[in-house]
């Protein structure tokens, strides 16, 4: 179990992101009204630029030697997902029950370990 912990980790921070990629990109409804509770008028801005970075850190998350940036992205990306939840969303949004919340949640976490466990190759610290 431990040799395909990585990949696991990897697979449900990937998948959590890019299932929300479709909502943010073809602009649901949904996707707008939190976007618009963060961003306020430059909703369709934060929403995109959002959806094009977990993009990105899902697939850095499966080039060697760059789990790390793609780790270090999805930390960010569900850092601000968590925050913004608290401060201004709310940890329901759109009588969800919490689903939004716990899944940056779940996402953090995986994106904290694999970060850890690939510190190795951050090419500007001296492990």
């Amino acid at each position: 179990m431990k040799k395909y912990l990585p990949l696991i980790l990897k697979l449900i921070a990937a998948i959590i992101m890019l299932q929300t990629l479709f909502f943010k990109f073809t602009g649901a409804q949904e996707s707008i009204d939190l976007f618009t509770k963060v961003a306020g008028e430059n909703e369709h801005l934060m929403r995109i630029g959002t959806g094009v970075l977990e993009l990105i850190a899902s697939i850095l998350l499966f080039v060697p030697k760059k789990v790390w940036l793609g780790a270090g992205l999805t930390l960010g990306l569900m850092g601000g997902a968590i925050f913004s939840h608290l401060t201004k969303i709310g940890i329901e949004h759109n009588n969800d029950g919490g689903t939004l919340f716990i899944m940056a949640v779940i996402t953090l976490l995986a994106g904290g370990i694999l970060l850890f466990q690939n510190r190795k190759d951050i090419p500007f610290l001296k492990l």
